[in-house]
């Protein structure tokens, strides 16, 4: 066993034993290399296990921290909500709503929608949390045509899917497209990640019963926070 296994695991039974809980950040690696005698390129290779596994975090301002292991999302599989998906994976979920407001569609956005340009949609920005950690940043755009009442709901209580659902005009399909990206100076402030830090973009279509486009979204989640479970199939 490398000596960075070593320090790894013991690095690690001090999480599970509580010597170092969940929220506290640990030694740095200065310290940690005085403590183990060993080099910081050794304590480095240790840590980065660890947070590769989800146990440690390296947070802006505060150091490294220990987290509770990454969140399994299925949704690449499936129509859920964020708050479904967080209670699956045994976390508090909570949402945080930026901006809820009408506009004219963007090029983009239309296109997307299968909109003419300059249609209005509802624009809804949310940071989303799990268990008080930011996770996901994510940007909604719904035609206002097709859910005229989707303005009387709270989507910091609500899902969006939910209220769609009770507008009478549910999400059955969504396309989904995935993107590595790395976190800017605004992305790395909203989800307390470093910047350069690697984020996963989501890009989604979402249809109804008819086929019709009836959200587009573009969510970015922490890449050391999440992994994503997807089915594949021989063709035929």
């Amino acid at each position: 066993m490398t000596l960075y296994d070593q320090i790894k695991d013991d690095l690690l039974a001090k999480i599970k034993d509580g010597t170092y809980p969940e929220g506290q950040t640990i030694p740095s690696e200065v310290e940690l290399a005085d403590m183990y005698g060993v080099s910081r390129p050794t304590i480095r290779q240790a840590l980065q296990i660890l947070v590769s596994d989800g146990y440690l975090e390296k947070r802006r301002r505060r150091g490294t921290v220990v987290t509770s292991p990454k969140v399994s999302q299925s949704f690449t599989m499936s129509i859920s909500s964020f708050e479904d998906a967080m209670r699956l994976a045994g976390r508090m979920p909570k949402t945080n709503v930026l901006v809820f407001k009408r506009e004219h569609a963007g090029a983009e956005v239309a296109k997307q929608l299968e909109l003419a340009p300059g249609q209005e949609v509802y624009k809804l920005v949310r940071l989303r949390y799990a268990d008080d950690l930011p996770n996901v940043f994510v940007e909604s755009y719904v035609p206002c045509e097709r859910y005229p009442g989707l303005d009387a709901y709270d989507f910091n209580v609500t899902s969006l899917y939910a209220a769609m659902d009770r507008c009478g005009r549910p999400v059955m399909t969504a396309r989904r497209r995935l993107e590595v990206i790395r976190a800017d100076g605004t992305t790395s402030t909203l989800l307390d990640v470093e910047e350069g830090d690697p984020l996963l973009l989501f890009h989604t279509v979402a249809r109804d019963a008819s086929g019709a486009a009836v959200e587009y979204s573009v969510a970015t989640y922490r890449g050391e926070s999440n992994s994503f479970e997807i089915d594949v199939r021989r063709l035929p």
